[in-house]
């Protein structure tokens, strides 16, 4: 493990070679650079997935002359919920628009999250996003890693993603 101490290290790139899959030194600040931007691009694009899943399903409920409508009102809710738990829980600890930009959630430790605490950071995001109008996302611009009051909650980060070995430049 290279000596952090030493300020002359030349920058090099995060990746496969150099992190493990399974955890980040989330103490490295590269792994921050520009990631509140990557950040509010990825929940556009998710935004987007999201609108174009609920259009399917209402899309059905007109083509089933209204007999889903209750099945579209009940799921509406549950799909972004899900949609973040099971991506930000499973094997990439991304949601595509995060992959898309080079994100992933870690855990303190660096550790990827499970499902329970995917299912707490999507839950309080909601509530907070929900009570403030958004204006609880503020925090974010408030400290060096980009942290929302959601991720200090959970105890998760939002980082780079390694780069793939053969990619690096």
């Amino acid at each position: 493990m290279p000596d952090k101490s030493v300020p002359d290290r030349p920058h090099m790139p995060l990746t496969w070679a150099n992190a493990s899959e399974d955890a980040h030194d989330i103490d490295d600040p590269t792994l921050f650079e520009g990631v509140l931007v990557r950040r509010v691009l990825a929940y556009a694009i998710d935004v987007g997935i999201l609108l174009g899943v609920a259009a399917f399903l209402w899309a059905l409920v007109v083509l089933t002359l209204g007999l889903l409508w209750g099945v579209a009102l009940l799921l509406t809710p549950v799909i972004p919920l899900a949609y973040h738990t099971t991506l930000i829980g499973g094997r990439d600890s991304a949601t595509f628009g995060m992959r898309l930009l080079g994100l992933q959630v870690r855990r303190l430790d660096g550790g990827r999250p499970d499902l329970a605490q995917a299912f707490v950071q999507t839950a309080l995001f909601y509530a907070s996003v929900g009570l403030t109008s958004m204006l609880i996302l503020l925090v974010a611009l408030f400290n060096d890693r980009g942290r929302c009051l959601h991720d200090w909650l959970s105890g998760t980060v939002v980082v780079r993603a390694p780069v793939p070995e053969g990619l690096a430049v």
